[in-house]
């Protein structure tokens, strides 16, 4: 922690980490590398001929997150709230060109890649960021306009349903999801009437009925989620071999490494099913250590952005609220699947599953709420050594 607050300090910037949630976020992408390892090992070996053909894709997707972060720690939040529009605007350009045939890259059916130097983005874990950027500066530019106008709580949701077109037909739901419950939390947390706000989650709900309605895979999905015994060879064969591996965890689980689910029993192990293979290999204990984590996050999250809003810089507290929000939610959508209790969703565990989009997203959102934390610290130090400099002034002038 010194020596990057030492480096911090050499480009110009004071950065102020908040232990809790270093700790936090650090434990949860070394336990998130040693669980990736743990499930791919085989697959490596089968796939490429290299034991080692994931883990050390996961260290370069971490090291490259850690650095992007850094270079997000420097930028000013100032930057962020002028350039919220211009985001959005780059993140639906981006979700249509992922949908272009020879650009985008389709993996199970799905069109939600493209390949960056190399590094394989999901550009729906990038739009989510931009969400939270566009959703902060809107709400802090237009804050009486959401409280008092129906139109106000509309108006930024229409532009998101552009949003939500493309990813739906990519097909990504699970991130359309997650984007609006960003948007609308947002919204809530900025003042939004609660008649409104109900009419408006009942509307979304509606809509989410629809879409799962009108769609046959994503019936078949509903389906077999509530009754995942009645198929357990088809198409709830991913959901019950989830099942499995919780029951085979017990409370201290069998050993990291001495899972069997993860070996060509359950599919995406080490991607949206990592959390199966962790309950699996750690037990109970580590299930309930991985969410005391993200309950860590998303604690320091609120609270950061409850100190934000103190200070009067809503842009910067909506960030941090937005930033909770979205790690709140999608972590609770990735277990509640894994666990069963949730329809099966397309939906990694942030910092945790494998993948270089996702995990230099994650860094980056990370270190965006790092940057709240350090401006908002350094102006209450200020306003401190300004209120004794007066206090003192006072005092010798009597």
């Amino acid at each position: 922690m010194k020596i990057a607050e030492q480096l911090a300090r050499l480009a110009g910037v004071n950065i102020y980490f908040d232990r809790a949630l270093v700790f936090a976020s650090v434990a949860l992408i070394v336990m998130g590398y040693l669980m990736v390892s743990s499930a791919s090992l085989h697959l490596g070996e089968k796939l490429a001929g290299d034991l080692f053909y994931y883990p050390v894709r996961q260290l370069i997707h971490i090291t490259i997150g850690v650095m992007t972060g850094f270079l997000i720690c420097m930028v000013p939040m100032d930057f962020w709230e002028k350039a919220g529009p211009a985001l959005f605007v780059v993140g639906l350009i981006l979700l249509v060109i992922v949908l272009i045939p020879g650009l985008g890259i389709k993996v199970n059916g799905s069109m939600r890649w493209l390949s960056i130097a190399g590094v394989r983005i999901q550009v729906s874990e990038l739009v989510k960021l931009i969400v939270v950027i566009y959703m902060a500066s809107f709400v802090s530019r237009h804050h009486d306009f959401v409280k008092d106008s129906a139109y106000g709580l509309l108006r930024p949701l229409l532009l998101l349903s552009s949003a939500c077109g493309l990813l739906l037909l990519e097909p990504d739901m699970g991130s359309a999801v997650v984007i609006l419950t960003i948007a609308m939390g947002v919204m809530f947390l900025s003042g939004a009437r609660l008649q409104q706000f109900i009419l408006l989650i009942i509307t979304v709900i509606g809509a989410g009925i629809l879409a799962v309605v009108l769609s046959g895979y994503r019936s078949a999905r509903v389906t077999s989620f509530l009754h995942p015994w009645e198929d357990p060879f088809g198409k709830s064969f991913q959901l019950v071999q989830a099942l499995i591996s919780f029951g085979r965890g017990e409370w201290t689980g069998v050993g990291m490494g001495s899972g069997v689910q993860k070996l060509f029993y359950l599919p995406e192990a080490h991607t949206d099913f990592l959390f199966s293979v962790i309950a699996e290999e750690l037990g109970l204990l580590g299930v309930l250590s991985v969410i005391a984590l993200f309950a860590i996050i998303v604690w320091r999250a609120f609270a950061i952005g409850l100190m934000a809003e103190k200070l009067d810089k809503k842009f910067s507290a909506f960030i941090a609220y937005g930033l909770g929000i979205w790690f709140a939610f999608q972590s609770f959508v990735n277990m509640g699947v894994n666990m069963g209790a949730l329809p099966t969703k397309g939906l990694t565990l942030p910092f945790m599953s494998y993948g270089g989009g996702s995990m230099i997203v994650m860094c980056s959102a990370m270190a965006m709420l790092y940057r709240v934390n350090s401006e908002m610290i350094a102006l209450q130090r200020a306003e401190s050594e300004t209120k004794t400099a007066s206090e003192y002034e006072a005092r010798a002038y009597e």
